[in-house]
Formats: C-alpha cells, structure tokens, sequence
C-alpha cells in the first residue's frame, strides 16, 4: 500500500506512542538546516581542500599538514559557532522530555543537539566534536575555543601542555580509527532500539551507516528520513523524502496531538 507522506508521519508517531526506546541517528542533512553546509556538496570544503591531504597518518608525520589541517579546521570551527539548532534538534529534545528518546546516535561533529538542549549522556558523536580539541599522546582534553585562540595568536600547530603531544581537533580524520567506546554504544543501543529513525543520512559512511542494520536485526521499527534515496531504503518499514526539519516537527506535532 502507498502511504502520502503525511500518512507516514502518522504512523512513526503511533508507533513512537506506543514505544519508549526510540533512538534518531542525525546525519549532514541535519546540519544543512541549520546552515552547515555538506562538505562534499558541489561548492564545500573539499572543492578547495584536498581530503587526501589530510590523512590522519600524515598529520602525524608532517608539521606543515597539522598547520594546514588547523587552518582547514578553523574555516569550520566558525561556521559551526554561528550555526543556530533547528526543528530537527528541537523535535530529539522534545521527545527527551516526553521520555521517549533512548539517545541520539550523530554523524555530526557541530555540537548542535547540545546546544538545543540534549544532555551530553543523550549523545553518542561517532565522528568527534569540533568544540574538543584532544592530545593523540595522554588524551588530555581542551576547550576548542581556548586552543582556537592559541592557533590564531601564531601557534599554528598547537602541543599539549602537559606532555608536548600533538594537538587535534576531536573530529575523525581520514583514516583515523572510529571512537571504540562511542562505536559499541551506537551499535548496542540500536539493537535494542523499539523505534529507529534515521534522520538526514545518506548512509553511505561506515560503520555509521550500519547502525540501522543493528537496528532491524534487533527487531526495531525503522524509519529512514532523507531528501535522496539510500542504500538501506529497502530495510525501511517507512521512507521519507523531505527536509528533516518538516518531519521531525511534524511527527513530535503528532505525538503531542495524539496524548491530548
């Protein structure tokens, strides 16, 4: 049977009613809304920087790449801090409240679902967060605005001041190993997930785009909202094909419709 869209909607919101281990995994499309724009689109980043440049062992090895890699961060870092959360944001935080929402499994790195108001429990970043800057040698952390500072007074390839290690941005680079810890969780609670909404992903980077897998394999309801088909539309029980903003407002509309 085909379902309008607005009939779709409808139904992801019975079952979210009926449900309360709901998980939403956010890809770019997310923070398209929210005016970050999709660094592999026609016009992003990568049309004027060389990702193979950036492989995560030439950071290592190579001074004159972790000055470049900074001044490539930069450009984002300010496009992140501008950016504002949209209705996609704020739909996962209503559902927090309304006690629904097990977690948010990201593909982001803009900080934005903390910053709509998201405990930092309620998110599992698998890509990093560009507002860290973490030490490759003892794992020390900093506030990214602190390090920004540094970079941008002449210190073009920051060190650690504890034990001298190399300084990144908390993000994945090319070729840098997946968070383990953040990995698990993601691929636990989408096995255990009642609801799985797949929320602007393209789901076409890995082991992130497995995380629905995980999801139908343990027996949730999957969802798949995106302006572009994908490759595990054909595992979807629903698929949408409009902005994720629209949707995710809709559907929380529809929640709190349906408890009056």
């Amino acid at each position: 049977m085909n379902y309008s869209d607005e009939e779709k909607m409808e139904l992801v919101a019975q079952w979210i009613r009926d449900k309360r281990r709901i998980v939403v995994f956010t890809g770019a499309g997310v923070s398209t809304e929210s005016g970050i724009p999709d660094f592999r689109s026609p016009g992003g980043i990568w049309e004027r920087f060389d990702p193979n440049e950036f492989l995560f062992d030439n950071f290592l090895a190579s001074e004159k790449i972790r000055v470049k890699y900074w001044k490539f961060h930069t450009e984002i870092y300010y496009t992140i801090i501008k950016a504002e959360p949209n209705p996609a944001h704020e739909a996962c935080v209503k559902l927090d409240r309304m006690g629904k929402l097990d977690c948010v499994i990201t593909q982001n790195i803009d900080n934005l679902h903390q910053k709509a108001g998201l405990s930092k429990e309620k998110v599992i970043e698998l890509h990093g967060n560009a507002l860290r800057v973490t030490c490759l040698s003892c794992g020390k952390e900093y506030d990214r605005a602190a390090i920004q500072a540094r970079v941008e007074s002449g210190d073009e390839a920051p060190v650690c001041d504890d034990c001298q290690g190399l300084l990144k941005p908390a993000t994945i680079a090319f070729g840098q190993q997946m968070p383990f810890r953040e990995t698990r969780e993601a691929e636990k609670r989408s096995e255990n997930a009642e609801v799985f909404l797949t929320v602007g992903s393209s789901l076409l980077v890995y082991p992130a785009a497995s995380m629905p897998v995980f999801a139908k394999q343990g027996g949730a309801r999957l969802a798949i909202v995106n302006l572009t088909a994908t490759p595990y539309d054909h595992e979807a029980d629903i698929c949408i094909r409009e902005k994720a903003g629209s949707v995710m407002n809709k559907i929380v509309s529809l929640l709190s419709d349906q408890k009056g």
